[in-house]
């Protein structure tokens, strides 16, 4: 298990940080309730632009939280709930298309919302996350892969776990369609999506 605020040196022995408070507790002391930092979690995506390269982006604004069952992984829980208008890319004119009629329509559907519906450990620090994802007011299921990366007890005494994550979804399946051909064959924008998270929790007092 990784666990934050411990690093491997460069002779291969083992620091500890001054700042975070290693810990690595049984996971059935995990359980309990979560909610996610939005200022240390990243919610991003990568799409294929013009078939050569790629284009990452992602969220600021969003909220969420955890259940957590340690003793259990199939009766835990999670919930994500993201402003669609605070999506960010580095470039203001492509934002701004993709808050239009041609992508988000953010200004009709202001929310993208994940809730799971089953939980399962794939074995080791690995497990998935299967849920429904509710996009343009169309919901569709897909299933989340994920590495546990440790929990730590950070310097204001928070207990925090921490969680990496991936997904493929294709975005026609939620009537995400438009593109524009390229001369030289192809399309404007994949349809496949790579969806990344990189979660840290605090568990609830």
């Amino acid at each position: 298990m990784s666990i934050f605020g411990r690093k491997n040196t460069a002779d291969g022995d083992t620091a500890t940080s001054s700042v975070t408070t290693a810990v690595a507790p049984e996971l059935t002391a995990l359980t309990g309730d979560y909610t996610i930092d939005p200022s240390h979690t990243t919610i991003g995506f990568v799409a294929r632009h013009a078939m050569v390269t790629n284009v990452k982006g992602g969220f600021k604004e969003f909220e969420g939280t955890l259940h957590l069952d340690g003793s259990d992984p199939s009766a835990s829980t999670a919930s994500l709930d993201i402003k669609m208008d605070s999506i960010d890319t580095g470039s203001a004119d492509r934002d701004g298309h993709l808050k239009s009629a041609d992508f988000f329509r953010t200004d009709e559907f202001p929310t993208m919302t994940f809730r799971s519906t089953k939980a399962e450990s794939l074995g080791g620090e690995d497990y998935r996350i299967t849920g429904d994802l509710e996009i343009l007011g169309t919901t569709k299921q897909i299933s989340i892969d994920l590495e546990f990366n440790g929990a730590a007890k950070d310097p204001f005494g928070n207990e925090r776990v921490g969680f990496e994550g991936k997904a493929e979804i294709l975005r026609s399946e939620w009537g995400l369609t438009w593109n524009a051909a390229l001369e030289t064959g192809g399309v404007l924008v994949s349809d496949k999506i790579k969806l990344n998270f990189d979660i840290s929790a605090i568990r609830n007092a």
